[in-house]
């Protein structure tokens, strides 16, 4: 009967703490929801302080953390600084005793200086997974995991890795002869631009595929014997941008042979090119396709 009693107490007991820890979960679950929503959605910086934060608060970082309040402040106000149009939501959170994971969204316009990077008028639209722990109803520590490089990309600070093999395979498909994959490469509403001076510059600028085909690369077909594209070198640039540096190598129709050199600045958004700029020798253009 006794060992029954014991049993029956303690199991209590455990039903009692179990209660306790879900309570303490679900406390530190709603203040932190409310502190940072009051931080980053409402702007209120002077939400990280002793109350909500525990004095030796830190932010597990690259190249060294974020230690106590005033350095976490600051860190944090780069953001309310540095963007405006700011939407922060917690997607999911929940935890087990003062350990808590966040899974967040944040959505804001860079509109000011954010960490020293001027702004660059670009939305960014990421989402992260923060590993919290708290004490006595405090935030004393978080982790932030997020892809810092499609961060930057929004930023326009880096570029898409497959840039590169895109214009790559333009260049391929246009020395193929097969024009319809180049336009197909080509953003709807894109805008070309031919050097000033050259010949086809005169329907610059150039707005969507079709204008393209007909102002440039059908001009270029009939006026030339050959036309040629050679040494190509492919250079990655910030904002989504590719530089290419190359040759021409052609022979105008009753004209002469030229083997000039030529630049193209081509821009790329989403896996299509939206934008493109040529540089060349439009001098030497201009002598040998005279009769």
């Amino acid at each position: 009967m006794k060992n029954a009693i014991f049993l029956f107490v303690l199991f209590i007991f455990s039903l009692s703490t179990a209660d306790a820890q879900d309570n303490r979960v679900e406390q530190n679950l709603k203040m932190y929801k409310t502190t940072w929503d009051k931080v980053i959605n409402k702007g209120q910086i002077d939400q990280i302080n002793a109350t909500n934060f525990d004095e030796n608060i830190v932010m597990i970082s690259q190249p060294e953390n974020v230690v106590g309040i005033q350095n976490f402040k600051a860190y944090y106000q780069n953001f309310l600084t540095g963007f405006s149009n700011i939407e922060f939501r917690v997607i999911d959170a929940f935890g087990q005793g003062d350990q808590l994971v966040k899974h967040w969204r944040f959505k804001g316009k860079h509109t000011g200086d954010f960490f020293g990077i001027p702004a660059t008028g670009k939305v960014v639209d990421v989402e992260g997974v923060t590993l919290v722990k708290m004490k006595n109803g405090k935030i004393v520590q978080e982790h932030d995991f997020m892809d810092s490089m499609i961060f930057m990309q929004q930023l326009g600070l880096m570029s898409e890795p497959n840039n590169i093999g895109l214009i790559n395979s333009l260049y391929d498909a246009f020395m193929a002869g097969d024009v319809p994959t180049v336009l197909a490469g080509m953003d709807p509403s894109v805008n070309w631009n031919e050097a000033e001076g050259n010949k086809y510059a005169d329907g610059n600028p150039y707005q969507g595929p079709d204008a393209v085909l007909k102002g440039v690369f059908s001009r270029i077909g009939e006026d030339h014997e050959y036309f040629k594209l050679k040494e190509i070198e492919l250079h990655e640039m910030s904002n989504n941008k590719v530089l290419a540096t190359l040759r021409y190598d052609g022979k105008w129709k009753g004209g002469k042979q030229y083997d000039v050199q030529a630049a193209h600045l081509w821009t790329v958004h989403n896996g299509k090119v939206v934008a493109f700029q040529q540089y060349v020798d439009t001098r030497t253009l201009a002598e040998t396709s005279k009769q």
